[in-house]
């Protein structure tokens, strides 16, 4: 494989991950529109634990949604964050990896 096609794939790999990015407020709105929840919390309704649940504090990314922003523009937020902390580490990983070669 050529450097130029490594770049091609990876220029396109950064692309569609900032179209999803993007996109991360739509796909907000359209689980608030029909109702979705987590298939977590159904199955936890329907056993009938609810009021067995722990709260073990707030987090960070508490509704996939960066806290103090709105709903749709901390969404955007918690997945531009998100993708940029995973990208990250992963390129981090990877230049330990390499150097280790």
């Amino acid at each position: 494989m050529s450097v130029r096609a490594v770049g091609r794939w990876q220029r396109r790999s950064i692309g569609g991950l900032l179209c999803l990015v993007a996109l991360a407020p739509v796909f907000a709105w359209a689980a608030n529109r029909v109702g979705y929840a987590e298939p977590m919390d159904n199955a936890v309704e329907l056993a009938g634990a609810s009021s067995e649940i722990v709260s073990t504090g707030a987090s960070l990314f508490s509704g996939y949604a960066l806290p103090g922003f709105g709903p749709y523009a901390g969404t955007f937020g918690g997945a531009l964050l998100g993708t940029a902390l995973t990208f990250a580490i992963a390129l981090g990983l990877g230049r330990l990896l390499a150097a280790g070669n």
